[in-house]
């Protein structure tokens, strides 16, 4: 009985430090991500410096339950007005097209043209399959040495990580947030992304999953990337 016990507390005690791991790198990983991305979000187009390509990170168009993503609406808004504002020429919309009924990029790309963007200014990659791909790929594929990213802050601070990591000099124009029980939810589990990108950049050195033949930015053929 009393090796059980002993055996009892050693596992709990072990326990305990490795969830206090956890938690110190989730920590120390999101602080990490804030230093290296603060000074690179603009909120203003007066502000934000001119680019080629914005890249508009994907996002599903409606919630599980069927109402609209307030995050997808805020991000075509963003995009719409960066490009109405001349601060670029054309916009890579990025995203997961896991099934026929679930497209982002097309999503995307017909909510941009309801906004006044024209079809020939709007770029689809197909193989966005998570924000580390998106980032890696409009360089690796659509040849793009710096550009402007567009989400919601918390998202750009990871992906602006990702791309300040990798040698990518770009900025970011963040969407409007989205308060309430979304705006929480995303945050908690952004958390948790954030340790995976750090593990992806310094650890596991992560590929994007998909590259494909080069897209030219600025000529119409071959703009849609499915490989």
């Amino acid at each position: 009985m009393q090796r059980f016990k002993k055996a009892l507390r050693i596992v709990f005690r072990v326990s305990v430090v490795l969830i206090l791991l956890v938690i110190l790198s989730v920590l120390l990983s999101n602080l990490a991500v804030e230093r290296k991305s603060r000074s690179l979000i603009f909120n203003e187009t007066k502000a934000i410096p001119r680019a080629h390509v914005g890249l508009l990170l994907g996002t599903s168009k409606y919630n599980r339950n069927g109402d609209p993503n307030l995050f997808f609406r805020y991000r075509i808004e963003a995009a719409a007005s960066l490009f109405k504002a001349g601060k670029v020429n054309y916009l890579i919309v990025s995203g997961d097209n896991r099934t026929l009924a679930y497209n982002e990029p097309r999503d995307m790309r017909k909510a941009l043209m309801a906004k006044g963007v024209p079809d020939t200014a709007i770029y689809m990659d197909f193989a966005g399959l998570r924000t580390f791909d998106s980032v890696l790929r409009c360089r690796e594929v659509f040849g793009q040495s710096s550009f402007i990213i567009i989400s919601q802050r918390f998202h750009l601070e990871r992906a602006l990580f990702i791309a300040s990591s990798n040698g990518i000099p770009a900025v970011g124009f963040a969407a409007r947030d989205v308060a309430g029980d979304a705006g929480w939810t995303s945050g908690v589990r952004e958390m948790f992304a954030r340790s995976k990108a750090v593990l992806d950049v310094f650890v596991l050195r992560t590929k994007p999953r998909f590259l494909g033949d080069p897209v030219q930015v600025g000529k119409r053929e071959g703009t849609i990337v499915m490989k």
